[in-house]
């Protein structure tokens, strides 16, 4: 690995966020030469990582990191090393590893902390794999702790987070029966300062108007973590699930301590802020419970102009793209998928939409139907797809 100092460091930052934002600054106020990239700013990601010594990412899920990782591979020269600072797993780190060349380095390094430690460098990273190269400049975000072999860093994240986050939920719940009973909360807070669990009490006490921490993050970090037979951390996820889909999502975790105990409404609409905006007459995907229905999905992009004209791979890549935002989006994956219609406007081109769905539906395929349709809503369309999903409980 390329020791990467003060004197030597050109960064490419992956993601601009609400995360990203300030560790991208704190690089630049420390004296690195860094480049930024963000998905709406429409530069190849090849680009943006050309010539640099080290790239971070630090993106919403594993899907992203993966999908942006395989953009960058033709930027990526020997020697680089790539430090994965999202929250993804150590599963999804091991694939990583697999998908970069091996003259690439790969260092996990997810943070615990949110936007406010982020800005001033007091977060705590914890870091997988060989950090001797790319120490000095993960310094500059806060303390860097050594957890071990690659992934291992991954994997401490996800542990911390199966503790914390639940115990947000269960305060909220413990919020809503006060409030049932009778008890005041300012008292309740009170008494509860005098506990391990004061800080977090505190925290819940006034659901925060700034969103440090997402409700959909930490949803998201519980289906990474939540394994069998772990009941405090499966019911949490489900209770997050539940608020996601209320809306919820982009509001900070503090934003549980108000949904406990409304209740939810039985079909929750949803649009994605990753995938392009509707025309108003529909929503991308609508949840009733543990399913999620999913409207039409077809080749246009945020300006709702066609794209891969005349192409069926490129059509269809497009859509599976979109796909696959929209169930990372409710913590699902391909495998998820119960049922998919697709919609063809000339069946002789299902063996080019068949090469690009097997790179998608790996697994077990789900119950499907194809079709041949005269014409779809927008000329220039070759393909649509729907899909019923059985979100994982």
């Amino acid at each position: 690995m390329r020791r990467v100092t003060a004197l030597l460091a050109k960064i490419a930052f992956l993601g601009q966020g609400r995360m990203g934002v300030p560790m991208a600054r704190r690089l630049v106020e420390a004296g690195h030469e860094v480049t930024t990239w963000r998905r709406s700013d429409g530069v190849p990601v090849a680009t943006a990582v050309d010539g640099a010594d080290l790239v971070i990412t630090m993106l919403s899920d594993p899907a992203a990191v993966r999908e942006v990782l395989t953009a960058a591979l033709p930027g990526l020269r020997p020697g680089v090393t790539v430090v994965e600072m999202s929250t993804i797993g150590p599963e999804a780190v091991r694939g990583l590893r697999a998908l970069l060349p091996a003259e690439v380095g790969l260092v996990d390094a997810p943070v615990l902390g949110s936007v406010g430690p982020a800005a001033d460098g007091t977060l705590t990273v914890l870091a997988g794999g060989e950090v001797t190269g790319c120490r000095e400049v993960l310094s500059v975000f806060g303390r860097v702790r050594e957890c071990g072999p690659p992934g291992a860093g991954a994997a401490m994240k996800l542990a911390v987070m199966n503790a914390l986050v639940p115990a947000q939920v269960l305060l909220a719940e413990t919020f809503a029966y006060a409030g049932a009973h009778g008890v005041d909360r300012d008292a309740l807070t009170e008494v509860l300062s005098g506990t391990p669990l004061g800080t977090l009490a505190e925290r819940l006490r006034v659901p925060a108007e700034q969103t440090r921490y997402s409700l959909a993050h930490a949803a998201k970090d519980l289906e990474l973590g939540t394994w069998d037979g772990a009941t405090l951390a499966t019911a949490a996820r489900a209770r997050l699930q539940e608020a996601r889909a209320a809306g919820l999502g982009e509001r900070d975790l503090t934003a549980i301590a108000g949904h406990v105990g409304g209740g939810a409404s039985r079909a929750v609409p949803l649009n994605p802020a990753t995938v392009p905006a509707t025309n108003g007459m529909y929503s991308h995907a609508v949840r009733v419970g543990d399913m999620l229905y999913v409207s039409g999905q077809a080749a246009f992009d945020e300006q709702g102009d066609l794209v891969g004209e005349g192409s069926m791979e490129a059509q269809a890549e497009h859509v599976f793209q979109v796909i696959s935002r929209i169930l990372a989006d409710q913590g699902a994956t391909f495998e998820d998928i119960a049922f998919m219609r697709t919609y063809l406007t000339n069946m002789d081109d299902r063996v080019a939409y068949g090469r690009v769905r097997r790179k998608y539906i790996t697994g077990t395929p789900p119950a499907s139907t194809t079709v041949e349709v005269s014409r779809l809503f927008m000329p220039g369309l070759l393909l649509e797809v729907d899909l019923i999903v059985a979100l994982r409980a």
